[in-house]
C-alpha cells in the first residue's frame, strides 16, 4: 500500500508494460488514470482485472502525441484533488524496416508518437506536481535507444532521444523536489515484440545474460522502485531491465 491515495497516470496504460505498470500501482493502492489510443477492449479488460484491488484504474481514450489530448488526460487525473503524484510515459509504437527501405510515414509516425508525449505530458504534469514541490516521472525507453537494433533506425532514435530527454528534465525538476528518470527496457513479451522478426529476437536473446525474455511485470517492479520514496535521492537516471543483454 506504498502508493495508497497516490495519483498515477500512466500512459500506453492498457497494455503490455503499460498494462502491468497500471496493475502495479492499483495493487499498491494508488488511483491509476491509463491512458490508450484506441483499443477499447483491452481497457475494459485492466479495469476489471483491477477490481477488487486495493487501488483503481481509470482507463481514458485520447491522443496524447497532442497537446489536447495529453492535458485532456492531465487534467482528468488532477480534478479530484488538483495534483499528480507519479507520470509513467509508456506510449510509443514500433514501425520496422531497413532505412532504406523506409517511408517517410513510418520515420514521422515513430518520432510523432514516441517522442512528443514526452513532451505534452511532462509539460502539463510538471505544472501539477509543481505546487507541491514534489513528484516522480518514469519514461519507458528500450535497450534500442543504446545499442541500436536492425531495422529499427526510427524506433531507436525515439528511444535514445528518451534517454537524452530525462537526463535534461531531471536537471530542471530536481530543484522543484521533482524526480525523472528512466526504464529502459530489453526484450519484453508484449504485443509489440511479438511482432518483431524471430531472428532479431533470438539474436538478442543469445547476448542476454539470463537467456530470456523478460516479463512486463518485471519492467513495472522498476517503475515502482523509481516511484517510491525508496528511490527519494536517484534522479537523471536510467536503469536497464533487458536480462544482461547491454
Amino acid at each position: 500500500m506504498e502508493f495508497k491515495d497516490s495519483i498515477v497516470v500512466v500512459t500506453g496504460g492498457t497494455r503490455g508494460i503499460g498494462r502491468a505498470v497500471s496493475l502495479a500501482f492499483a495493487r499498491e493502492g494508488a488511483t491509476v488514470f491509463a491512458a490508450y489510443l484506441s483499443n477499447d477492449g483491452a481497457a475494459r479488460t485492466v479495469t476489471e482485472e483491477a477490481e477488487g484491488l486495493p487501488g483503481s484504474i481509470t482507463p481514458l481514450k485520447t491522443d496524447v502525441s497532442t497537446s489536447e489530448g495529453a492535458t485532456r488526460l492531465i487534467n482528468a487525473a488532477a480534478a479530484a484533488s488538483g495534483h499528480i503524484d507519479v507520470l509513467v510515459n509508456n506510449a510509443g509504437i514500433i514501425r520496422d524496416c531497413y532505412l532504406a527501405m523506409m517511408s517517410e510515414d513510418d520515420w514521422d509516425a515513430v518520432i510523432r508518437s514516441n517522442i512528443n508525449p514526452l513532451f505534452h505530458c511532462c509539460k502539463w504534469g510538471l505544472r501539477k506536481m509543481m505546487g507541491r514541490r514534489s513528484g516522480s516521472i518514469v519514461n519507458i525507453s528500450s535497450i534500442s535507444g543504446v545499442i541500436g537494433t536492425q531495422g529499427q533506425s526510427n524506433y531507436a532514435a525515439s528511444k535514445g532521444a528518451a534517454i537524452s530527454f530525462t537526463k535534461s528534465l531531471a536537471r530542471e525538476a530536481g530543484p522543484m523536489g521533482i524526480r525523472v528518470n528512466a526504464v529502459v527496457a530489453g526484450i519484453i513479451a508484449t504485443e509489440m515484440t511479438a511482432s518483431l522478426k524471430q531472428d532479431v529476437v533470438e539474436q538478442i536473446v543469445r547476448k542476454s545474460s539470463l537467456g530470456r525474455i523478460g516479463t512486463p511485470e518485471e519492467v513495472a517492479a522498476a517503475v515502482l522502485f523509481l516511484a517510491s520514496e525508496r528511490a527519494s535521492y536517484i534522479t537523471g537516471q536510467s536503469i536497464i531491465v533487458d536480462g544482461g543483454t547491454v
